[in-house]
């Protein structure tokens, strides 16, 4: 019975991406570029363009052959930049992103139209990727090891990245790295369970629950993820990139004892340009809760704080990360 109803949820989930597509109109489709072994990346946004610059050559470096974009109805020229990139497919839409399930009926119509049987990255612009051995190995050898081990998702914890001191006291620029500002995280401070029902791990903590969520850490946003996945057009994202459905591909820890591979995702949300990025969306009411989240960024960033501790940690490398158990090179050596 219970595999009938994940079954059915699954079906739900692409039957609303197939109606959804048609919000979507081409801008610059470039899909045809796209050769039988290559990496694509997909990612929703909305005014964008002062990141987008560093987000392409930083995933181009890692080799991400296409991507694909959906945008919001950006009024920044983030539309107009990416339609410019020859290994960019970029697709727009005025529509709710609340009534699109928070852009991911949309991800999961092109994950199905263009995703099936590639590697597929999906990461929205303030998130940069790592995984063992990043640093000399590309992205393809990461999907050679796991199509060699039969593996279809790769698992990545969201790790929030912040500078120290108030974040209006460093101006980040177009085309800048934005860990040489963002290069602070928590070390600590994290809990797990369980869910049950799709199977996954649910992560919560970091600075967002111990500044923005103190009162009720609970509510703090989930920071477990699947964003890398051997995509088939039976697939679908049910909760962001939090799981997916069938619900295998949400075990990607091992209860067996030992540790499989894993990655983590550097999130750079909290530079300078955040506050008026709060604003915006708290204003449009198109999040998650009733916008919970960017009504207690709104509200704790008034006073401008600093998100650094006594416990924060200095970001050097992903080696660093296996070391604190933030992520895993599991058997892959």
């Amino acid at each position: 019975m219970d595999a009938y109803k994940l079954g059915r949820e699954r079906r739900f989930h692409l039957y609303r991406a197939l109606r959804k597509r048609h919000q979507l109109k081409p801008v610059s489709n470039r899909a045809r570029k796209i050769r039988r072994r290559d990496i694509l990346a997909f990612t929703t946004l909305r005014n964008e363009r002062v990141r987008l610059p560093y987000f392409l050559e930083y995933y181009r470096d890692l080799g991400v052959n296409h991507f694909l974009f959906v945008d919001n109805d950006s009024s920044d020229g983030s539309r107009e930049y990416l339609a410019g990139q020859e290994d960019c497919s970029v697709w727009t839409t005025s529509a709710s992103y609340r009534q699109s399930r928070y852009g991911m009926d949309w991800i999961n119509w092109l994950l199905m139209r263009y995703g099936h049987e590639h590697w597929c990255l999906t990461v929205d612009p303030d998130e940069f990727f790592v995984y063992p051995f990043c640093d000399t190995r590309p992205m393809a050898a990461l999907c050679d090891w796991l199509d060699a081990c039969e593996i279809r998702s790769f698992s990545a914890m969201l790790l929030d990245m912040y500078p120290k001191g108030p974040l209006s006291a460093q101006p980040y620029v177009e085309g800048q790295d934005p860990l040489e500002i963002a290069c602070w995280f928590d070390a600590g401070n994290y809990t797990i369970s369980r869910n049950w029902k799709h199977g996954n791990l649910w992560i919560q903590g970091g600075p967002r629950m111990r500044v923005f969520f103190d009162d009720d850490p609970w509510k703090a946003p989930a920071l477990n993820k699947i964003p890398l996945v051997r995509w088939s057009r039976r697939y679908a994202y049910n909760s962001s990139t939090h799981s997916l459905l069938p619900r295998g591909l949400n075990l990607v820890f091992d209860e067996w004892g030992g540790e499989k591979a894993s990655g983590a995702l550097l999130h750079t949300k909290f530079l300078d340009t955040f506050g008026a990025k709060a604003q915006e969306e708290l204003l449009r009411g198109q999040h998650y809760g009733k916008s919970r989240e960017y009504i207690a960024y709104h509200e704790r960033l008034q006073a401008d704080p600093d998100l650094w501790c006594k416990w924060s940690e200095k970001y050097i490398n992903w080696r660093q990360l296996e070391i604190l158990g933030l992520m895993s090179k599991g058997n892959w050596a």
